[in-house]
């Protein structure tokens, strides 16, 4: 039997069954040399893995794709437990898979891994990289697998083997390592350029607090020692704007022992909480939303006629009502739904755009919680757009031209759109499938937006595009998705009435834009840094009295004018030093400090100062300030324009 290629878009090959990816070189050309691997119909293969099936195929090269990268950092991460199992012997190996930006690989040994053991480790990796071992690939069944497991410890593995009841089984070898794995990986450990281990943590393995302890080693791989400085400098960055350091610094927020996963919003982090709210209610009724609140507790029956059940009952929290059982909603969908079945509508009424600032709620794993990034409870701002098919694309063009506009607003200049397929498990038709990604292409070419397709990375229920936004010191985030929905109009009978008077379904559409406000904000700390735009910042301006004695007063009077205006502000009455005070708000990030004194009092004006260090040269009369601020505020502009010339 025969595999049809067509490689590059244009070349038409034909190989055995069985054969590699290598075989497909001779027709690279000039680029025959950088090529580590190949995309078959969109998935990732290395060069020594058997194919079973033809398409059209692309080549991977030394690059900083994704693609490539995963090739590196894979490899990466075996090359670190090789060094691993050399130094320390006695090593049973878990998982090492790639993730975003790196690698790591957990272990069982006696040694405590710290990171006084990098050094060492990296030195052995140095020299397996510098022999350029090649990387050999067997495929074996489950009798051939346990005659290797045989020269291991590798209780995990066989934990890992009895889930791939009767798959083939593959094993990756390099010198004296063998590891089983799924690949892919590179032609050979020479091809990575540059690699640093970053940090040491306790792992639990497969995440779950029953299972032993393991000890995990991240690192991170590039082909150029210049990536590699460049991420380290931000790494560094990063640690700066730590949202976890800056949060609590300025009084946003908190996570206590009586609440582990749960954030507990402090005043400047309510403030801050809630413009957001309010500023993206101002984007909603511009664009014609209703907003809807439903409840956090439904009967447990609603989640297993959403589907919800079978997909995320782990990740859910449940608890008894009048001898029945409910469950705390981890998601706003199905409850939206009753409020839409609640009414009666015409294809005249559609589209319908139902909005939720919906508290929801996850059972995430502890040692998954990471500050604002993953949480047990958090709030999306969901919206569901139900409308006739005729009008999909220009509801998901609506929804696009949204996201852009709130992400510019914010300062997220950059960001890029991700398609995802049809998945493996799905539910729906052929021909829903081919309208629902039909629909989402026509969108983004009508508004040309360039997009990356991830095929079978699509929800359950149906496709969806994910945006991706890129922060002040480079890194992504995904935040917005806009996905159709086949499943819950089926499933819980959604109708409208066509102009012939007969019910149809409706199509759904389920948009976020922030996602999780909570994530959002732990984004924007860190891409601010902390230093707030004025408009969003929970303290726009403390004024600071020379002598509380002598110009408290005034300095209140200021307070007051100020705060009767819809200023956030504040006074610091402290017996501390003018200099002290006025350091002070500008590690908190205060935009606008009002220093006053004896001149101020008498002139009815304030002495600006600004938390970057900039000094209006003349004081100004009290009301000229609050005009020019307000105009800042109300442009809601990303920088302090007071004082700038």
């Amino acid at each position: 039997m025969s595999l049809h290629f067509v490689v590059e878009g244009d070349q038409q090959v034909d190989l055995p069954e069985g054969a590699k990816a290598d075989q497909l070189l001779e027709y690279a050309g000039k680029i025959q040399k950088k090529v580590i691997g190949i995309q078959l119909d969109g998935k990732i293969y290395d060069m020594h893995t058997p194919l079973h099936g033809g398409g059209e195929v692309n080549y991977i090269v030394k690059d900083n794709s994704p693609e490539a990268l995963h090739l590196l950092r894979h490899t990466a991460a075996h090359v670190m437990a090789q060094a691993v199992m050399r130094i320390f012997k006695d090593v049973e190996f878990a998982i090492g898979p790639t993730i975003e930006d790196g690698f790591y690989y957990d272990f069982d040994l006696e040694h405590t891994l710290t990171p006084d053991d990098f050094d060492a480790i990296e030195a052995e990796m140095k020299n397996i990289i510098k022999e350029n071992y090649h990387l050999e690939r067997m495929e074996t069944d489950q009798d051939g697998a346990e005659e290797i497991f045989g020269q291991q410890r590798a209780e995990f593995k066989r934990e890992l083997l009895r889930d791939l009841n009767d798959q083939v089984v593959s094993f990756y070898s390099q010198d004296d390592f063998t590891d089983m794995c799924r690949g892919p990986h590179l032609p050979s450990t020479g091809y990575i350029g540059a690699f640093k281990l970053l940090s040491v943590a306790g792992a639990y393995w497969r995440g779950n607090e029953v299972n032993p302890m393991l000890q995990r080693i991240y690192g991170t791989a590039f082909f150029d020692k210049k990536d590699l400085k460049a991420y380290l400098l931000q790494l560094e960055e990063a640690k700066k704007r730590d949202h976890k350091k800056l949060g609590p610094q300025l009084d946003l927020f908190s996570f206590q022992p009586e609440g582990p996963g749960f954030p507990f919003w402090h005043n400047g982090g309510s403030v801050l909480f809630n413009n957001i709210l309010e500023y993206m209610r101002e984007k909603l009724h511009d664009r014609d939303y209703e907003e809807i609140r439903t409840p956090i507790i439904l009967n447990e029956q609603l989640w297993h006629e959403s589907g919800h059940w079978e997909h995320y009952k782990e990740n859910m929290y449940f608890t008894d009502i009048d001898e029945s059982e409910f469950a705390v909603k981890p998601m706003n969908c199905p409850g939206g739904t009753r409020v839409y079945k609640n009414g009666y509508y015409s294809y005249r009424d559609l589209p319908i755009r139902m909005a939720e600032f919906g508290l929801v709620h996850r059972h995430e794993k502890s040692g998954v919680l990471s500050g604002l990034f993953r949480v047990r409870s958090f709030t999306q701002d969901d919206a569901h757009h139900y409308c006739t098919p005729d009008q999909a694309i220009k509801e998901v063009i609506d929804c696009l031209e949204l996201l852009k506009e709130v992400y510019n607003d914010f300062g997220f200049t950059n960001y890029t759109f991700e398609l995802s397929t049809r998945p493996e498990k799905s539910i729906g038709t052929d021909e829903q499938w081919a309208h629902g990604e039909k629909v989402l292409r026509e969108a983004l070419a009508e508004l040309e937006l360039p997009y990356q397709l991830n095929p079978g990375d699509g929800a359950f229920y149906g496709p969806k595009i994910d945006v991706h936004i890129q922060d002040a010191i480079k890194r992504v985030w995904q935040c917005g998705t806009i996905q159709i929905d086949f499943s819950m109009p089926e499933r819980f009978d959604l109708t409208y009435v066509d102009s012939n008077s007969e019910k149809q379904r409706p199509v759904m559409l389920h948009r976020a834009i922030f996602g999780s406000l909570e994530r959002f904000i732990g984004i924007a700390i860190e891409h601010y840094a902390g230093k707030f735009p004025s408009w969003l910042a929970p303290t726009q301006v403390v004024v600071i009295p020379i002598s509380t004695e002598r110009f408290g007063d005034y300095a209140e009077s200021v307070r007051r004018d100020l705060k009767r205006l819809g200023i956030r502000v504040k006074t610091d009455m402290r017996n501390e030093s003018l200099n002290k005070r006025i350091r002070d708000h500008q590690k908190l990030y205060t935009p606008y400090m009002l220093v006053v004194g004896e001149q101020e009092v008498e002139a009815g004006t304030v002495n600006v100062r600004r938390r970057d260090g900039v000094r209006v040269p003349e004081a100004l009369p009290v009301e000229q300030f609050c005009s020019e601020l307000l105009e800042e505020i109300a442009d809601r502009s990303l920088n302090l324009t007071i004082g700038t010339v």
